[in-house]
């Protein structure tokens, strides 16, 4: 960390994948439709900047995937004071190690969530932080499907990060094990779900349904031959 560094405590880093039909939330698009995976894509990401904001614990840098050059991107930078970053090339660890190696050589701690995590509050991202100020070198925050929505960093080592099966529930596992392995000190949050799959749909609060419900009503919500698709218990 430089001396400049320790003008900034904490950065958050959330990252976001563009809110594009047909490249959002792939899984859900038999349920909800291109249209209306992309728009519950963009409410849940917004629901997350928010929390962040709100956190008011430093900096909040917004990592965008592909790059930071869709729209969707401008309008949370003018929205929320954030800056943006592109994730790069890459697996999702070689983002993230990227992402931490930039916020750790500018701040003595820095904490990465998603964007989709309906439940994520800024006095959850509060307790993260607060983790690492108590002298913890990692925090993380379990997701309920066996991966994690948060983790947090005093120090990066790109171990963490390298080889590891994303998407399946052996992250967290294999994550705790090389925690271990650096002797680093590792405390967890209570677990929180995301959403993936379209089970998960029947757990968001209404007003997040509200979002993508006109979407899916739409021309979003037709598959390629003009039928409507199913929309399971969302109709």
């Amino acid at each position: 960390m430089t001396a400049s560094a320790a003008e900034t405590v904490c950065r958050l880093i959330v990252f976001a994948r563009a809110p594009q039909p047909g490249e959002a939330k792939t899984r859900l698009i038999p349920v909800l439709g291109e249209a209306g995976a992309a728009a519950l894509h963009r409410r849940l990401a917004m629901h997350c900047l928010r929390a962040a904001t709100d956190a008011q614990l430093g900096p909040v840098e917004l990592w965008c995937a592909p790059d930071a050059g869709d729209p969707f991107f401008r309008e949370c930078e003018r929205r929320f004071g954030v800056s943006l970053h592109s994730q790069g090339e890459g697996d999702l660890g070689a983002r993230m190690r990227l992402a931490f190696e930039s916020a750790l050589a500018r701040a003595s701690r820095a904490i990465l969530v998603g964007s989709d995590i309906p439940a994520l509050s800024a006095q959850y991202l509060r307790d993260a932080e607060r983790a690492l100020a108590g002298g913890d070198n990692v925090v993380i925050g379990p997701a309920e499907d066996g991966g994690y929505v948060l983790i947090g960093l005093s120090r990066c080592d790109a171990g963490l990060f390298r080889g590891i099966p994303w998407g399946g529930p052996k992250v967290l596992p294999e994550t705790r094990r090389r925690i271990a392995a650096l002797g680093w000190r590792l405390i967890e949050l209570p677990a929180l779900w995301d959403v993936d799959r379209p089970e998960d749909l029947d757990r968001l609060p209404e007003e997040m349904r509200e979002s993508f419900m006109p979407a899916a009503g739409g021309a979003g919500d037709r598959n390629g031959s003009g039928t409507p698709r199913n929309r399971g218990g969302l109709s």
